[in-house]
């Protein structure tokens, strides 16, 4: 028995070592647990909020809340239906061969993880596909927010020269003079008449369908207290004061749907992106992109616009950094000096240590579900 007093006073102190290895600053993590696996999100504690951000429009994370569809395109079975027709039927690109599916599969997250997606002739895309899971959510949508909703949407990818390369006329056309389609089209909007703005309100329609299952993430904060590890509960504290990601990527949506430049503008590379700028000329909009949902983020890699980010632990360690490499103005004498983008003043270093990052990466990894397989529909002729 004396044999084992030292292995055991050894174990206790391994344990508490453990408990408290992240910093001394943290709560322990069995007040965490509490607070935030207690169904109840008025017990976490306060989030830890840039100066910047204006707390009275702040939303925590949380639960998403049920899909409301837009008084002009009302929810329907049938509507949604033909909406996963459309979104699989690559009629609606010039090659006949690409679909919305193409570079949204329902097996991989709803996007394609590639850098960048492959479109017409095989060309490449500038940027790298977002997934659409949870898009119901989203106010703009692509990455610099050119379209305004849904049904908005819908028309891009199908004109767009690198992606599906269609006149809308045409692809519209070609979708009328499938007679299959008619009694879809009857059923869903209550006549057989095929025009753009149908098949834009049937894609979105079925768009809003595509909503994650609960996560274990859901279920922990809904009162399954013991669901997370210590390290997973560490890590969602971390992602909510020390970390600062909680000042972007809020809401349930984990995601404030505004547009930040985090330093990726790649300025005077063969990759420069100016981004939002593209779509409203402002000069302080150059660089900035949408603050993409990490709902579903440990299956929707690469990470960023440019998909130059292989792994969760690279973009954790680029913003630990601060964006270690920024563009410095007074080295440069160039006419487009103009041009050079200001990062986020949210951007800063972190200093998280190697204990925070893995745990951060572990939370961050809880907002993910299992594959989803869906039946793809026969297309009609």
């Amino acid at each position: 028995m004396k044999q084992l007093i030292p292995l055991i006073i050894f174990s206790m102190l391994v344990a508490c070592k453990n408990e408290t290895s992240m910093s001394e600053d943290y709560l322990p993590v069995t007040e965490l647990r509490k607070m935030y696996g207690s169904g109840d999100a008025s017990k976490w504690p306060e989030a830890v909020l840039d100066s910047s951000i204006d707390r009275s429009e702040f939303k925590d994370i949380g639960v998403l809340p049920e899909v409301t569809h837009p008084e002009t395109n009302p929810f329907n079975e049938d509507k949604a239906y033909l909406g996963k027709m459309l979104f699989h039927d690559p009629r609606l690109s010039q090659s006949g061969q690409i679909a919305c599916a193409s570079c949204h599969n329902p097996e991989l997250a709803w996007t394609d993880n590639i850098t960048r997606s492959f479109g017409h002739d095989r060309q490449n895309g500038k940027r790298n596909a977002m997934t659409i899971m949870n898009s119901a959510f989203a106010k703009e949508l692509f990455w610099d927010g050119r379209a305004e909703s849904l049904e908005d949407q819908a028309r891009f990818p199908i004109a767009d020269k690198v992606e599906m390369n269609e006149e809308l006329t045409l692809a519209v056309e070609k979708i009328q003079n499938t007679e299959g389609y008619k009694p879809y089209f009857q059923k869903a909007f209550g006549n057989d008449s095929i025009d753009l703005d149908r098949i834009k309100k049937a894609i979105a329609t079925f768009e809003r369908t595509i909503i994650s299952y609960q996560s274990k993430f859901d279920r922990f904060i809904s009162g399954d207290s013991a669901l997370f590890t210590d390290q997973e509960i560490q890590g969602l504290h971390i992602y909510r004061t020390k970390a600062n990601c909680i000042s972007c990527h809020n809401t349930p949506y984990f995601s404030d749907n505004k547009f930040h430049n985090d330093g990726q503008t790649l300025f005077g590379t063969k990759n420069e992106d100016f981004g939002r700028y593209h779509v409203t000329g402002n000069q302080e909009d150059i660089g900035k992109f949408r603050t993409p949902t990490l709902r579903e983020v440990g299956r929707t890699g690469p990470w960023m616009h440019n998909g130059h980010f292989p792994s969760l632990i690279d973009v954790i360690e680029f913003y630990n950094l601060g964006n270690p490499s920024p563009i410095q103005k007074k080295y440069l004498g160039t006419p487009r000096d103009s041009l050079i983008p200001d990062t986020s003043p949210i951007l800063r270093k972190l200093d998280l240590n190697r204990d925070e990052i893995n745990a951060l990466e572990a939370f961050l990894k809880t907002l993910s579900t299992p594959v989803r397989r869906i039946i793809i529909p026969e297309l009609p002729e």
